[in-house]
């Protein structure tokens, strides 16, 4: 029986805007399992990001439970927000928010600074991660000399640098063309296949979506589908 490594309850987020009540999340409850590989799909506004949200901690629901690893986050104050998202959590995003006057090895030492990791320790990590991406002979580039899928994979190799179990990024793909997003998502299969790291993402395009094992489509604050893909993109 697979670990379940992310168990959400009754997830609600209610935002104020203005007058208005917004219902981003509308009672979510979803299972997570340790291994998986997971895409969330659904039109703007369906409340996909608000869950992708809350899922890295980096928004507090606003009613629910929410487990990782049988810890309950929900009720976590900032400070054991921000230890589940150091060292549960790698996080990437569409924009790959590289400091650009930064090398690549650098870049993927950061978050290992804030943890305070001592210096060769960060080193060896970042190198090992940016080798495991295949970007080991680029590890003194600069963004602006690295393309677009080579910068998003400095920017996956600074979300495993701290050896997370899941990963979660969000339309990893959006900002490149179709030859470099179909590279990233061979990069993702990589780790969810010879790894076992855990991985949600959140995309807008169904050929990405079918890189994973079950797509979640988010409708109006709910959980519309779950289903398991049958023939997945290779």
């Amino acid at each position: 029986m697979k670990k379940t490594v992310i168990d959400v309850r009754n997830l609600t987020k209610t935002y104020q805007m203005g007058k208005m009540l917004v219902h981003a999340l509308r009672g979510v409850t979803l299972k997570i399992y340790e291994g998986e590989m997971i895409a969330i799909m659904g039109p703007s506004g369906s409340g996909k990001s608000t869950l992708m949200n809350s899922l890295g901690c980096l928004d507090q629901p606003t009613s629910g439970e929410y487990y990782i690893d049988g810890t309950e986050v929900s009720t976590l104050d900032e400070w054991g927000l921000t230890l589940i998202r150091r060292h549960k959590i790698g996080f990437v995003f569409q924009s790959f928010n590289l400091l650009p006057r930064t090398s690549a090895q650098a870049n993927v030492e950061l978050p290992l600074i804030y943890a305070g990791m001592p210096r060769k320790k960060r080193i060896e990590q970042a190198r090992k991660a940016l080798e495991i991406v295949d970007l080991g002979d680029r590890i003194h580039h600069h963004p602006n000399e690295l393309s677009g899928g080579q910068q998003q994979r400095v920017a996956i190799a600074r979300a495993l640098a701290s050896n997370p179990a899941i990963i979660l990024a969000d339309e990893p793909t959006g900002n490149l063309d179709s030859k470099s997003g179909a590279e990233i998502m061979s990069v993702f299969r990589t780790l969810n296949d010879e790894q076992g790291i855990t991985i949600i993402l959140v995309t807008h395009e169904n050929d990405i979506a079918r890189h994973a094992q079950r797509i979640i489509y988010m409708l109006d604050g709910v959980v519309a589908r779950d289903e398991n893909v049958t023939n997945r993109t290779r």
